[in-house]
């Protein structure tokens, strides 16, 4: 069994354009993929905002990513997000 975290990110008011922009400015980072990452779902939330699930090894492995990606979302305009984390007994991919 592979343990890990789910974070879904609420982004309110955020945009498919900025998602978008976003996820192209992370992809082409050097560090791209991050370190931990399993992987990654977004869509709109429903409410007129953004929705992202992502799928990390550590709760750490999702935080160092964050911090490398902070400047991609601040040049996007994506400047608040509530993360919500939550550990998980098994993560089963393809």
């Amino acid at each position: 069994m592979r343990k890990g975290v789910v974070v879904t990110v609420e982004i309110p008011g955020g945009t498919q354009e900025q998602y978008e922009q976003t996820t192209k400015l992370i992809q082409a980072a050097e560090w791209f993929p991050p370190a931990g990452f399993i992987a990654h779902a977004s869509g709109p939330d429903g409410s007129g905002g953004w929705r992202t699930t992502d799928f990390f090894e550590s709760e750490e492995d999702f935080l160092a990513f964050v911090e490398k990606a902070r400047p991609f979302f601040e040049q996007t305009g994506t400047r608040e997000f509530i993360p919500r984390v939550q550990h998980v007994v098994n993560v089963v991919t393809r």
